[in-house]
């Protein structure tokens, strides 16, 4: 995903997408069910679209971010070749250290649900205020400010 936005931390962001995208802002992956616990599973476009659905989603519930700020590439790798997801994920965060990845913590979280909600809101959701199942995490949150440091 890349950020084309005018959040007044990611201007380094922005200006480094102006002409051609060139820095992601996050790298993610899609996997079909079963595919963590190595089942057999059939490739489908579905888990992509499922999981863009939810980042859009989280991006929407931001209280400071503009879904239109935002533009996404993706690869479809199916078949063997699925085997490779978590390989080019991993070399894709190396090379060019997307900032959701790497500094701030938490885009990609999920709802932990019932039980769990002793934890702490990531930095992510700090950064960015809005998603609607963070309000019931009790846990010792980061600064506000600690995390802008990382950033700056």
């Amino acid at each position: 995903m890349y950020y084309l936005g005018d959040f007044q931390y990611y201007a380094g962001q922005k200006a480094a997408n102006a002409e051609s995208y060139q820095q992601p802002i996050y790298v993610g992956k899609a996997v079909p069910p079963g595919w963590r616990k190595a089942r057999k599973i059939q490739a489908s476009s579905a888990a992509l679209y499922n999981r863009l659905k939810e980042h859009s989603r989280s991006i929407q519930q931001a209280q400071n971010l503009d879904i239109g700020d935002f533009m996404c590439q993706f690869i479809i790798l199916e078949n063997d070749e699925s085997n490779l997801i978590s390989t080019i994920e991993a070399e894709l965060i190396r090379r060019s250290m997307p900032l959701w990845n790497t500094v701030i913590d938490g885009f990609g979280n999920h709802d932990p649900g019932s039980g769990r909600y002793n934890q702490a809101k990531s930095e992510w959701d700090v950064l960015h205020p809005g998603r609607s199942w963070v309000r019931r995490l009790t846990g010792l949150a980061p600064s506000l400010e600690e995390i802008i440091s990382k950033i700056v």
